[in-house]
């Protein structure tokens, strides 16, 4: 079976030359040339090296370049940030983006709302917040005295939690059937959510007056977690020049809509996972729960979360099939939040995502045959 790894796209990681754009549609975007007037010969004449059919990951790459680009207009100089946030919703999961405040947080989850054209719900946590807040709450009429749902703002492609940890956990638990089963049950009734379905979460992780740490069954149904920390000076520099003045979330236009992301999501699910490549995934999950510095390591979820988000970066990549460093791309994000350290390496200041870039290294890697496209395409 052959690849269909576009010739511009890097064997590697695609991420790891210097200035490259990692939403840059690979190829031709599906675009084929008219004839000319004198081209002659057949049209596989045509698809040569330089032209070839458009193919679902190349529908799937133009569009995430432009929710990309969409995103990047209020989001300055964080492209990394935003791979990980397309990763995210290609991979069916839900993001947690922790940091300080005024450096983004909201404005990440709302500019990604916006790019798709999808129902939106944006939900402020707050202490007196009520888990029926959340689901929805069912209401007696009296006109034909019975109850009826009213669906609260969950019931939306894409929820926009601001700042989760000031709600307290009582309510946070509203969210754990949804997140995980794309279900809500209220009074006995089970109603089922539309995809997709995505959770953007923001929270402040050094303000703790007021506010409840998310418990582990929480933050394990997060598919990965982003800091997106200060901009450099040119980045900052770039917004003050544009942003001062004007609100760009004010004027984003969506780029996509839901059917077209079910159809990207349809996709990612056939990329193709090698044995070998699987059972490293495994390997590098497993071992978390054996490290001296670990109370509690990475889950059998998180293994499902690393490999699916493994599948969306080998698709935004170009590639058809799944390789080592799609997993090296994507795991300080996806596993990095769900260990809990113990006492003596919390003394100690240890990094949770240092440990998982150390595992990394450690971990051995399968190897390779001398043409890497053809020995992880073979038994896919």
């Amino acid at each position: 079976m052959t690849s269909s790894t576009p010739p511009s796209a890097l064997p590697g990681n695609p991420y790891a030359a210097p200035g490259g754009d990692p939403y840059a549609t690979h190829g031709t975007g599906g675009v084929n040339p008219p004839h000319s007037a004198h081209s002659t010969g057949s049209s596989d004449t045509l698809n040569n090296n330089h032209y070839r059919p458009a193919t679902p990951l190349d529908e799937l790459n133009a569009t995430a370049q432009r929710i990309a680009a969409n995103v990047e207009r209020v989001l300055v100089g964080k492209p990394e940030v935003i791979r990980i946030a397309l990763v995210t919703l290609l991979a069916e999961g839900h993001l947690l983006v922790e940091d300080v405040p005024g450096v983004g947080k909201t404005s990440l989850a709302k500019a990604l709302a916006r790019s798709i054209d999808c129902t939106v719900s944006r939900i402020q946590f707050t202490p007196d917040l009520l888990p029926s807040d959340v689901t929805g709450v069912s209401i007696f009429n009296r006109q034909t005295n019975e109850f009826e749902f009213r669906p609260g703002p969950v019931f939306a492609n894409i929820v926009v939690g601001d700042e989760i940890n000031r709600a307290s956990p009582k309510t946070q638990s509203a969210l754990l059937e949804c997140m995980e089963e794309e279900q809500v049950t209220v009074d006995l009734n089970t109603y089922h959510l539309e995809l997709p379905f995505m959770v953007i979460a923001t929270q402040n992780p050094i303000e703790m007056e007021g506010t409840y740490a998310l418990p582990e069954a929480q933050r394990d149904r997060f598919t990965a977690r982003v800091s997106i920390g200060y901009p450099d000076p040119a980045a900052e520099l770039a917004m003050v020049d544009e942003h001062a003045g004007h609100n760009p979330l004010a004027d984003l236009q969506p780029v996509s809509h839901a059917d077209q992301v079910r159809g990207l999501i349809e996709t990612v699910r056939g990329i193709k996972l090698s044995p070998d490549v699987r059972r490293y995934a495994v390997e590098l999950v497993s071992t978390t729960r054996r490290l001296p510095e670990v109370r509690i390591g990475a889950s059998p979820r998180s293994t499902l979360h690393l490999v699916r988000a493994a599948r969306a970066q080998a698709a935004l990549s170009g590639r058809d099939f799944v390789v080592p460093d799609d997993i090296h791309a994507v795991a300080v994000p996806v596993l990095a939040h769900r260990l809990v350290l113990t006492p003596e390496a919390q003394a100690g200041r240890r990094s949770t995502a240092e440990l998982i870039r150390s595992l990394v290294q450690r971990v051995p890697v399968p190897q390779a045959a001398p043409d890497p496209s053809a020995h992880w395409a073979r038994n896919r």
